[in-house]
Protein backbone atom coordinates (compact mmCIF):
# COMPACT_ATOMS: atom_id res chain seq x y z
CA UNK A 1 0.00 0.00 0.00
CA UNK A 2 1.37 3.22 -0.90
CA UNK A 3 0.52 6.12 1.66
CA UNK A 4 -0.61 9.45 -0.08
CA UNK A 5 2.79 11.27 0.86
CA UNK A 6 4.78 8.68 -0.99
CA UNK A 7 2.49 9.38 -3.80
CA UNK A 8 3.14 12.58 -3.52
CA UNK A 9 7.29 12.53 -3.21
CA UNK A 10 6.87 10.15 -6.41
CA UNK A 11 4.74 12.67 -8.44
CA UNK A 12 7.52 15.26 -7.71
CA UNK A 13 10.41 13.07 -8.28
CA UNK A 14 8.55 11.88 -12.12
CA UNK A 15 7.86 15.87 -12.51
CA UNK A 16 11.95 16.85 -11.65
CA UNK A 17 12.90 14.13 -13.99
CA UNK A 18 11.22 15.39 -16.36
CA UNK A 19 12.27 18.78 -16.39
CA UNK A 20 15.60 17.85 -16.80
CA UNK A 21 15.30 15.46 -19.25
CA UNK A 22 13.32 18.49 -21.11
CA UNK A 23 16.47 20.63 -19.94
CA UNK A 24 18.61 17.97 -21.37
CA UNK A 25 16.95 17.71 -24.84
CA UNK A 26 17.51 21.75 -25.07
CA UNK A 27 21.18 21.67 -24.34
CA UNK A 28 21.98 18.98 -27.08
CA UNK A 29 19.20 20.37 -29.54
CA UNK A 30 21.34 23.67 -29.28
CA UNK A 31 24.79 22.19 -29.11
CA UNK A 32 23.75 20.46 -32.21
CA UNK A 33 22.46 23.77 -33.79
CA UNK A 34 23.75 24.80 -37.05
CA UNK A 35 26.74 27.67 -36.88
CA UNK A 36 25.28 30.40 -38.49
CA UNK A 37 27.98 33.34 -39.47
CA UNK A 38 26.31 36.68 -37.89
CA UNK A 39 26.10 34.33 -34.71
CA UNK A 40 29.49 32.11 -34.34
CA UNK A 41 31.66 32.17 -37.66
CA UNK A 42 32.38 36.15 -37.82
CA UNK A 43 33.58 36.99 -34.03
CA UNK A 44 36.33 34.20 -34.93
CA UNK A 45 37.19 35.48 -37.86
CA UNK A 46 36.75 39.62 -36.68
CA UNK A 47 39.24 38.32 -33.82
CA UNK A 48 41.90 36.35 -35.76
CA UNK A 49 41.64 36.37 -39.71
CA UNK A 50 40.54 39.92 -40.72
CA UNK A 51 43.88 41.67 -39.95
CA UNK A 52 45.16 40.37 -43.53
CA UNK A 53 41.35 39.10 -44.87
CA UNK A 54 39.92 42.69 -45.46
CA UNK A 55 39.65 45.16 -48.06
CA UNK A 56 42.93 46.47 -48.71
CA UNK A 57 44.96 43.97 -46.74
CA UNK A 58 47.46 40.98 -47.46
CA UNK A 59 45.12 38.24 -48.22
CA UNK A 60 43.59 37.31 -50.99
CA UNK A 61 39.77 37.94 -50.12
CA UNK A 62 37.84 39.85 -47.52
CA UNK A 63 36.45 37.60 -44.76
CA UNK A 64 34.18 40.74 -43.33
CA UNK A 65 31.21 40.35 -45.14
CA UNK A 66 29.09 37.13 -45.36
CA UNK A 67 29.13 37.32 -49.10
CA UNK A 68 32.66 37.58 -49.55
CA UNK A 69 33.67 34.54 -46.85
CA UNK A 70 30.63 32.98 -48.89
CA UNK A 71 32.03 32.34 -52.29
CA UNK A 72 35.55 31.14 -50.65
CA UNK A 73 34.81 28.36 -47.58
CA UNK A 74 36.48 25.79 -50.18
CA UNK A 75 39.64 27.49 -49.25
CA UNK A 76 38.41 28.46 -46.14
CA UNK A 77 37.94 24.53 -45.16
CA UNK A 78 41.20 23.37 -46.23
CA UNK A 79 43.36 26.10 -44.68
CA UNK A 80 41.73 26.09 -41.33
CA UNK A 81 41.44 21.82 -41.66
CA UNK A 82 44.97 21.79 -42.07
CA UNK A 83 46.20 24.38 -40.00
CA UNK A 84 47.51 26.62 -42.75
CA UNK A 85 45.81 29.80 -41.25
CA UNK A 86 46.18 31.60 -39.43
CA UNK A 87 49.48 31.59 -40.17
CA UNK A 88 51.47 29.80 -37.10
CA UNK A 89 54.31 26.91 -37.60
CA UNK A 90 55.48 26.20 -34.31
CA UNK A 91 54.31 22.75 -32.66
CA UNK A 92 53.65 22.65 -29.19
CA UNK A 93 50.97 22.94 -26.46
CA UNK A 94 49.20 26.60 -26.93
CA UNK A 95 50.21 29.49 -23.60
CA UNK A 96 54.09 29.01 -24.61
CA UNK A 97 54.65 32.04 -26.85
CA UNK A 98 52.66 35.31 -26.82
CA UNK A 99 52.06 36.15 -30.22
CA UNK A 100 50.49 32.06 -30.76
CA UNK A 101 47.99 32.40 -34.03
CA UNK A 102 46.88 29.53 -33.56
CA UNK A 103 42.63 29.20 -33.09
CA UNK A 104 41.46 26.69 -30.44
CA UNK A 105 40.05 23.41 -31.25
CA UNK A 106 36.74 24.86 -30.66
CA UNK A 107 36.80 27.56 -33.14
CA UNK A 108 38.01 25.24 -35.79
CA UNK A 109 35.22 23.17 -35.18
CA UNK A 110 32.76 25.75 -35.22
CA UNK A 111 34.12 26.97 -38.85
CA UNK A 112 34.47 23.73 -40.29
CA UNK A 113 30.67 22.27 -38.89
CA UNK A 114 29.24 26.11 -40.50
CA UNK A 115 30.75 24.75 -43.48
CA UNK A 116 29.49 21.41 -43.98
CA UNK A 117 26.12 22.38 -42.80
CA UNK A 118 25.87 24.94 -45.96
CA UNK A 119 27.26 28.03 -44.78
CA UNK A 120 24.34 29.93 -43.45
CA UNK A 121 24.26 33.61 -43.04
CA UNK A 122 22.01 33.38 -39.63
CA UNK A 123 20.51 36.78 -38.75
CA UNK A 124 22.73 39.11 -40.14
CA UNK A 125 21.58 42.05 -38.09
CA UNK A 126 22.87 40.63 -35.53
CA UNK A 127 26.33 40.40 -36.61
CA UNK A 128 29.28 41.91 -33.71
CA UNK A 129 30.62 45.37 -34.46
CA UNK A 130 33.25 45.17 -37.56
CA UNK A 131 36.99 45.72 -36.73
CA UNK A 132 38.10 48.93 -37.09
CA UNK A 133 41.45 48.77 -38.62
CA UNK A 134 43.44 52.22 -38.36
CA UNK A 135 45.30 53.43 -41.50
CA UNK A 136 46.90 55.33 -39.27
CA UNK A 137 49.25 54.42 -36.21
CA UNK A 138 47.91 50.98 -33.97
CA UNK A 139 50.54 51.45 -31.10
CA UNK A 140 47.52 53.71 -29.55
CA UNK A 141 49.48 57.01 -30.01
CA UNK A 142 51.18 59.01 -32.45
CA UNK A 143 54.68 57.22 -32.45
CA UNK A 144 57.83 59.19 -30.86
CA UNK A 145 59.92 59.17 -33.60
CA UNK A 146 58.96 58.23 -36.97
CA UNK A 147 61.74 57.29 -39.32
CA UNK A 148 60.96 56.56 -43.50
CA UNK A 149 62.55 55.34 -46.54
CA UNK A 150 65.20 58.12 -47.76
CA UNK A 151 62.93 57.79 -51.65
CA UNK A 152 59.83 56.00 -52.82
CA UNK A 153 60.02 53.29 -54.71
CA UNK A 154 58.10 52.05 -57.62
CA UNK A 155 56.55 48.53 -57.30
CA UNK A 156 56.05 47.14 -60.97
CA UNK A 157 52.86 45.87 -61.75
CA UNK A 158 54.28 42.20 -62.13
CA UNK A 159 56.70 39.95 -61.82
CA UNK A 160 59.37 39.12 -59.18
CA UNK A 161 61.00 41.93 -57.03
CA UNK A 162 64.06 41.40 -55.53
CA UNK A 163 64.85 42.42 -51.88
CA UNK A 164 65.23 46.28 -51.92
CA UNK A 165 67.28 47.71 -49.30
CA UNK A 166 66.99 51.59 -48.37
CA UNK A 167 69.79 53.47 -45.34
CA UNK A 168 68.31 56.31 -43.45
CA UNK A 169 69.76 58.17 -40.08
CA UNK A 170 68.12 57.94 -37.38
CA UNK A 171 68.82 61.74 -36.69
CA UNK A 172 69.15 60.47 -33.07
CA UNK A 173 71.70 62.64 -30.88
CA UNK A 174 70.92 60.61 -27.88
CA UNK A 175 70.13 57.08 -27.14
CA UNK A 176 66.45 56.26 -26.84
CA UNK A 177 64.81 53.55 -24.72
CA UNK A 178 62.05 52.13 -27.27
CA UNK A 179 59.54 50.78 -25.74
CA UNK A 180 57.12 49.78 -29.05
CA UNK A 181 58.10 49.34 -32.68
CA UNK A 182 55.77 49.67 -35.49
CA UNK A 183 55.52 49.95 -39.42
CA UNK A 184 53.48 51.89 -41.57
CA UNK A 185 53.82 50.06 -45.46
CA UNK A 186 53.63 52.83 -47.59
CA UNK A 187 51.50 50.40 -49.55
CA UNK A 188 50.51 47.65 -48.10
CA UNK A 189 48.80 45.75 -50.60
CA UNK A 190 52.23 44.94 -52.02
CA UNK A 191 54.25 44.93 -48.80
CA UNK A 192 55.14 41.63 -48.01
CA UNK A 193 57.75 41.95 -45.35
CA UNK A 194 59.99 44.66 -43.98
CA UNK A 195 62.69 44.05 -41.73
CA UNK A 196 64.69 46.65 -39.85
CA UNK A 197 68.29 46.53 -38.96
CA UNK A 198 70.04 49.15 -36.67
CA UNK A 199 73.68 50.23 -37.10
CA UNK A 200 76.26 52.47 -35.33
CA UNK A 201 78.93 53.48 -37.56
CA UNK A 202 82.33 54.76 -36.50
CA UNK A 203 82.98 58.24 -35.65
CA UNK A 204 84.31 59.85 -38.94
CA UNK A 205 88.29 59.60 -38.90
CA UNK A 206 88.05 57.28 -35.72
CA UNK A 207 90.77 53.95 -35.53
CA UNK A 208 88.80 50.92 -34.18
CA UNK A 209 90.51 50.32 -30.91
CA UNK A 210 92.32 46.96 -30.24
CA UNK A 211 90.28 44.14 -29.08
CA UNK A 212 90.38 44.00 -25.26
CA UNK A 213 90.32 40.75 -23.70
CA UNK A 214 87.12 39.81 -21.98
CA UNK A 215 86.35 39.63 -18.42
CA UNK A 216 85.63 36.11 -16.87
CA UNK A 217 82.46 35.26 -17.38
CA UNK A 218 81.00 37.77 -19.64
CA UNK A 219 79.11 36.79 -22.83
CA UNK A 220 80.91 35.60 -26.20
CA UNK A 221 80.82 38.37 -28.99
CA UNK A 222 77.96 38.00 -31.45
CA UNK A 223 79.12 36.00 -34.40
CA UNK A 224 79.80 38.40 -37.28
CA UNK A 225 79.91 36.29 -40.65
CA UNK A 226 82.89 37.56 -42.98
CA UNK A 227 82.08 36.73 -46.66
CA UNK A 228 83.62 38.14 -50.35
CA UNK A 229 80.03 39.41 -51.35
CA UNK A 230 81.20 37.62 -54.94
CA UNK A 231 82.17 34.07 -53.49
CA UNK A 232 80.31 30.86 -55.09
CA UNK A 233 78.16 33.38 -57.24
CA UNK A 234 78.17 32.02 -61.24
CA UNK A 235 78.19 35.10 -63.78
CA UNK A 236 74.78 34.87 -64.17
CA UNK A 237 73.57 35.28 -60.37
CA UNK A 238 75.78 38.77 -59.88
CA UNK A 239 73.26 40.86 -58.87
CA UNK A 240 72.91 44.36 -61.64
CA UNK A 241 69.07 44.78 -61.64
CA UNK A 242 68.55 47.12 -58.81
CA UNK A 243 70.17 49.99 -57.18
CA UNK A 244 69.21 48.80 -53.85
CA UNK A 245 71.43 45.93 -53.20
CA UNK A 246 72.00 44.76 -49.52
CA UNK A 247 74.78 47.47 -47.95
CA UNK A 248 78.17 45.99 -46.65
CA UNK A 249 76.94 46.79 -42.60
CA UNK A 250 73.50 46.69 -41.96
CA UNK A 251 73.71 46.06 -37.94
CA UNK A 252 71.51 44.07 -36.37
CA UNK A 253 67.54 43.32 -36.37
CA UNK A 254 65.28 45.39 -34.21
CA UNK A 255 62.17 44.89 -35.62
CA UNK A 256 59.83 44.14 -38.64
CA UNK A 257 56.49 43.40 -39.85
CA UNK A 258 54.69 40.51 -41.90
CA UNK A 259 51.39 39.22 -42.55
CA UNK A 260 49.93 38.84 -39.19
CA UNK A 261 52.53 40.63 -37.10
CA UNK A 262 53.23 44.79 -37.20
CA UNK A 263 53.29 46.14 -33.43
CA UNK A 264 56.40 44.58 -31.23
CA UNK A 265 55.79 45.85 -27.36
CA UNK A 266 58.38 44.99 -25.12
CA UNK A 267 58.11 43.30 -21.90
CA UNK A 268 57.10 45.48 -19.11
CA UNK A 269 60.13 46.78 -17.40
CA UNK A 270 62.00 45.86 -20.32
CA UNK A 271 63.12 48.54 -23.36
CA UNK A 272 65.43 48.14 -26.66
CA UNK A 273 67.96 51.30 -26.69
CA UNK A 274 68.93 52.65 -29.90
CA UNK A 275 72.19 54.18 -29.89
CA UNK A 276 72.73 57.73 -30.80
CA UNK A 277 73.71 58.43 -34.66
CA UNK A 278 72.05 55.12 -35.50
CA UNK A 279 71.36 54.29 -39.22
CA UNK A 280 68.57 51.89 -39.97
CA UNK A 281 68.22 49.36 -42.71
CA UNK A 282 64.99 48.65 -44.32
CA UNK A 283 64.80 45.45 -46.35
CA UNK A 284 61.77 45.65 -48.20
CA UNK A 285 59.76 42.79 -49.30
CA UNK A 286 57.44 43.51 -52.43
CA UNK A 287 54.94 41.57 -54.24
CA UNK A 288 53.44 42.61 -57.66
CA UNK A 289 49.74 42.64 -57.22
CA UNK A 290 48.35 43.40 -61.29
CA UNK A 291 48.97 47.49 -61.00
CA UNK A 292 52.38 50.02 -60.56
CA UNK A 293 52.08 51.10 -57.15
CA UNK A 294 54.42 53.48 -54.83
CA UNK A 295 55.82 52.98 -51.77
CA UNK A 296 57.75 54.64 -48.95
CA UNK A 297 57.23 53.04 -45.95
CA UNK A 298 58.16 54.20 -42.35
CA UNK A 299 59.11 52.97 -38.89
CA UNK A 300 57.76 54.03 -35.73
CA UNK A 301 59.18 54.22 -32.26
CA UNK A 302 57.09 54.92 -28.88
CA UNK A 303 59.68 55.47 -26.43
CA UNK A 304 59.67 54.29 -22.36
CA UNK A 305 58.95 57.46 -19.97
CA UNK A 306 61.86 56.00 -18.04
CA UNK A 307 64.83 53.98 -18.32
CA UNK A 308 63.97 50.75 -17.82
CA UNK A 309 64.84 48.12 -14.94
CA UNK A 310 66.49 45.32 -18.10
CA UNK A 311 67.50 46.51 -21.31
CA UNK A 312 66.56 44.11 -24.11
CA UNK A 313 69.28 43.39 -26.51
CA UNK A 314 68.87 42.72 -30.29
CA UNK A 315 71.58 39.77 -31.98
CA UNK A 316 71.34 37.09 -33.85
CA UNK A 317 73.58 33.47 -34.13
CA UNK A 318 74.19 32.23 -37.80
CA UNK A 319 76.45 29.58 -39.93
CA UNK A 320 77.46 31.18 -43.32
CA UNK A 321 79.80 27.84 -43.84
CA UNK A 322 77.54 25.48 -45.40
CA UNK A 323 76.93 23.75 -48.83
CA UNK A 324 73.45 22.63 -50.09
CA UNK A 325 74.64 20.03 -52.86
CA UNK A 326 72.59 19.43 -56.22
CA UNK A 327 69.50 17.57 -55.55
CA UNK A 328 69.96 16.55 -52.28
CA UNK A 329 66.46 16.54 -50.42
CA UNK A 330 67.16 17.11 -46.61
CA UNK A 331 69.95 18.59 -45.87
CA UNK A 332 70.93 19.57 -42.02
CA UNK A 333 72.89 22.64 -40.88
CA UNK A 334 73.15 23.50 -37.49
CA UNK A 335 74.42 26.89 -35.52
CA UNK A 336 74.38 27.79 -31.82
CA UNK A 337 75.60 30.31 -29.15
CA UNK A 338 76.17 29.85 -25.87
CA UNK A 339 75.58 31.90 -22.49
CA UNK A 340 78.57 33.24 -20.84
CA UNK A 341 76.72 34.47 -17.85
CA UNK A 342 73.16 34.29 -16.87
CA UNK A 343 70.56 35.48 -19.67
CA UNK A 344 67.21 35.92 -20.26
CA UNK A 345 65.64 35.35 -23.98
CA UNK A 346 62.71 36.76 -24.73
CA UNK A 347 62.33 35.06 -28.53
CA UNK A 348 63.49 33.33 -31.47
CA UNK A 349 63.47 34.44 -35.32
CA UNK A 350 64.30 31.73 -37.73
CA UNK A 351 64.70 32.68 -41.01
CA UNK A 352 65.77 30.48 -44.33
CA UNK A 353 65.01 31.19 -47.72
CA UNK A 354 62.96 29.32 -50.06
CA UNK A 355 64.83 26.15 -49.76
CA UNK A 356 64.27 26.06 -45.63
CA UNK A 357 61.64 23.30 -44.86
CA UNK A 358 62.01 23.41 -40.47
CA UNK A 359 63.90 24.20 -37.31
CA UNK A 360 64.22 22.83 -34.11
CA UNK A 361 66.34 25.01 -31.09
CA UNK A 362 67.23 23.30 -27.89
CA UNK A 363 68.29 24.85 -24.90
CA UNK A 364 71.47 22.65 -23.69
CA UNK A 365 72.35 22.71 -20.15
CA UNK A 366 76.07 22.56 -18.51
CA UNK A 367 75.35 19.50 -17.12
CA UNK A 368 74.36 18.00 -20.96
CA UNK A 369 71.04 17.86 -20.49
CA UNK A 370 68.97 19.61 -23.43
CA UNK A 371 65.11 20.28 -24.29
CA UNK A 372 63.43 21.62 -27.11
CA UNK A 373 62.35 25.61 -26.67
CA UNK A 374 61.38 26.09 -29.77
CA UNK A 375 60.57 23.43 -32.68
CA UNK A 376 59.30 24.52 -36.39
CA UNK A 377 58.48 21.70 -38.61
CA UNK A 378 56.52 23.41 -41.53
CA UNK A 379 58.84 26.65 -41.87
CA UNK A 380 57.63 28.79 -44.04
CA UNK A 381 59.56 31.59 -46.11
CA UNK A 382 56.71 33.60 -46.69
CA UNK A 383 55.91 34.54 -42.96
CA UNK A 384 58.29 35.81 -40.80
CA UNK A 385 58.31 35.04 -37.27
CA UNK A 386 59.79 36.08 -34.16
CA UNK A 387 58.57 33.81 -31.65
CA UNK A 388 58.24 35.63 -28.09
CA UNK A 389 58.41 33.56 -24.89
CA UNK A 390 55.53 34.08 -22.62
CA UNK A 391 58.04 33.66 -19.81
CA UNK A 392 61.44 34.43 -20.68
CA UNK A 393 63.64 31.73 -21.53
CA UNK A 394 66.20 31.69 -18.53
CA UNK A 395 69.74 30.72 -19.14
CA UNK A 396 72.76 30.00 -16.91
CA UNK A 397 76.62 30.44 -17.32
CA UNK A 398 77.64 27.51 -19.54
CA UNK A 399 74.97 26.70 -21.44
CA UNK A 400 73.72 27.03 -24.81
CA UNK A 401 71.07 26.97 -27.49
CA UNK A 402 71.60 25.26 -30.64
CA UNK A 403 69.72 25.15 -33.63
CA UNK A 404 69.09 22.79 -36.98
CA UNK A 405 67.53 24.16 -40.31
CA UNK A 406 66.85 21.39 -42.59
CA UNK A 407 67.12 22.24 -46.98
CA UNK A 408 65.26 20.92 -49.95
CA UNK A 409 68.01 21.39 -52.97
CA UNK A 410 65.67 18.96 -55.17
CA UNK A 411 63.69 19.09 -57.92
CA UNK A 412 60.61 17.98 -55.68
CA UNK A 413 60.64 21.29 -54.18
CA UNK A 414 58.65 23.29 -55.88
CA UNK A 415 59.97 25.95 -54.36
CA UNK A 416 63.04 25.63 -55.41
CA UNK A 417 65.28 28.47 -57.69
CA UNK A 418 67.42 25.96 -59.32
CA UNK A 419 67.68 22.35 -57.70
CA UNK A 420 70.84 21.68 -60.32
CA UNK A 421 72.94 24.38 -58.08
CA UNK A 422 74.92 23.79 -55.19
CA UNK A 423 73.76 26.22 -52.54
CA UNK A 424 75.62 28.50 -50.21
CA UNK A 425 75.35 31.62 -47.94
CA UNK A 426 73.72 34.87 -49.68
CA UNK A 427 71.25 37.59 -49.52
CA UNK A 428 69.36 36.88 -52.70
CA UNK A 429 66.09 34.67 -52.30
CA UNK A 430 67.89 31.94 -55.26
CA UNK A 431 70.93 31.32 -52.30
CA UNK A 432 70.62 30.69 -48.73
CA UNK A 433 70.93 31.43 -45.01
CA UNK A 434 70.97 29.68 -41.62
CA UNK A 435 70.12 32.64 -39.29
CA UNK A 436 68.50 33.43 -36.33
CA UNK A 437 67.85 36.48 -34.39
CA UNK A 438 67.02 36.81 -31.03
CA UNK A 439 65.91 39.27 -28.06
CA UNK A 440 67.71 38.92 -24.44
CA UNK A 441 68.82 40.71 -21.40
CA UNK A 442 71.38 39.93 -18.73
CA UNK A 443 70.00 38.52 -16.04
CA UNK A 444 69.50 41.07 -12.87
CA UNK A 445 72.05 43.98 -14.59
CA UNK A 446 69.88 46.74 -14.00
CA UNK A 447 69.98 50.05 -16.30
CA UNK A 448 71.75 53.02 -14.37
CA UNK A 449 68.81 55.85 -13.95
Amino acid sequence: MVTPRLQLLGAVGVAVLALASTRSVKKLSAHAAEPTFAEDVAPILYKNCTTCHRPGGLGPFSLLDYDSAKVNIDEMRNAVATGQMPPWHADGPKGVFRNDRRLSDADKQTILRWIDAGAKPGDLKSLPAKPDYPTTWQMGTEPDAIVSMPEEYTVPASGTVEYQYFQVPTGFTEDKWVQAIEFMPGAREVVHHILVFAYVPPAPGATPPAAAPRPAGSPPPTPVLIRNPAQNRTPEQTRTDSLHGPPQQRGVLIGGTAPGTNVTEFPKGTALRIRAGTILTFQMHYTAKGHEMHDRSMVGFKFAKEPPEEEIFASQFINGQFTLPAGAKDVAVPAEIGAGQAIKVYGLLPHTHLRGTRWQYKLVKPDGSSEIILDVPRYDFNWQTLYFFNKPLEMEPGSKITSMAWYDNSASNKSNPDPTKDVHWGDQTWEEMQYTAFMYSIAGRKVAK
